[in-house]
């Protein structure tokens, strides 16, 4: 069993702008729900206690989302950087806070529910210095595998067949291939442990859902999917009810319409004979009179009027 795990929670999220101005992509709402708790519970589930995240932008909003640092009754520990140093950095950074075994690396701006313990099985089976998951998704492939080990990462190639999953699972060993100073992608590492003949391994999640928020229509469509289908994922809380269509503390008109697969998070108000279909509404935005708004995203604090279609306000 891995206990242990680093969610990578520092990205900028610039394809997700304007969204991300004033939100770390991690922290975006799902059905009320921030983003980067289901890799949290996705991980708690799997026997992973031990839990690290780092930030760079705005970190004052994860300590409003994870206040004393702690989540489910568990400490975080976060650690924040304030020039971003990669996903390799990060890892060479965050490693040295775990123990000797091997440790889950995990992108916070991921939602997926494919079952993690064939990976982690998987890598003590093969002896791989890095295991990582790999499926094919709607991106073109970079990644060839065979006979369990990956050949060849990163740039398209004819022989590719899978995409990087976005979770993966190291040992301790090969940090030390990682470039210490400035920002570093830890795809470099992989590529030299590969020339010298390391075990490198692939692992194929086919199961499950799995969703890369990578545009405002990405995000849209994770909703959708959600509702239409009425998914959620099994390592959720028993407890924790979800999805939250509409948050308690929200306000609305009983002349207003909502419609698809909308979600109204707290403390926002949507006024009389608004008409919503298809439509995220932040906390705290406001919906003012008679606005017919499709598929639109109204971020925190602001005001949506008038008819507007596939819009972030």
């Amino acid at each position: 069993m891995i206990t242990q795990a680093f969610v990578l929670g520092a990205g900028l999220g610039t394809r997700l702008r304007p969204l991300t101005d004033d939100l770390p992509k991690p922290l975006v709402p799902i059905f009320q729900k921030p983003l980067i708790t289901f890799a949290l519970d996705h991980l708690l589930d799997a026997g992973c206690n031990n839990l690290a995240v780092n930030t760079h932008r705005l970190p004052e909003r994860f300590a409003e989302v994870f206040p004393d640092s702690r989540y489910r009754d568990r400490r975080i520990l976060f650690l924040h950087e304030p020039e971003i140093l990669g996903t390799g950095g990060g890892i060479k950074n965050a490693h040295r806070f775990f123990e000797s075994e091997p440790f889950v690396v995990y992108s916070g701006d991921i939602l997926t529910d494919f079952d993690l313990a064939p990976l982690f099985e998987e890598h003590a089976r093969a002896g791989n210095e890095v295991t990582l998951a790999l499926r094919k998704t709607h991106f073109p492939p970079t990644i060839t595998l065979q006979h369990g080990r990956v050949v060849s990462i990163g740039g398209e190639k004819a022989e590719a067949e899978y995409d990087f999953a976005n979770v993966s699972v190291w040992n301790q060993k090969i940090i030390s291939h990682i470039p210490s100073g400035g920002s570093v992608s830890f795809i470099p590492t992989l590529v030299e442990a590969i020339k010298r003949g390391e075990r490198i391994g692939g692992f194929v999640v086919n199961d499950g859902k799995w969703f890369n928020i990578g545009s405002a229509k990405d995000y849209l469509g994770v909703h959708r999917v959600i509702c239409e289908e009425q998914w959620k994922p099994g390592y959720l809380d028993p407890n924790q009810q979800w999805p939250t269509r509409v948050a308690p503390s929200a306000v609305i008109d009983p002349s207003a319409t909502l419609s698809g697969f909308y979600s109204v998070g707290a403390n926002s108000c949507i006024n009389e004979n608004a008409k919503l279909t298809d439509t995220i509404v932040w906390p705290g935005a406001q919906i003012a009179s008679r606005s017919v708004l499709t598929s639109c995203i109204v971020r925190t604090q602001n005001t949506a009027q008038g008819t507007v279609r596939d819009a972030i306000i």
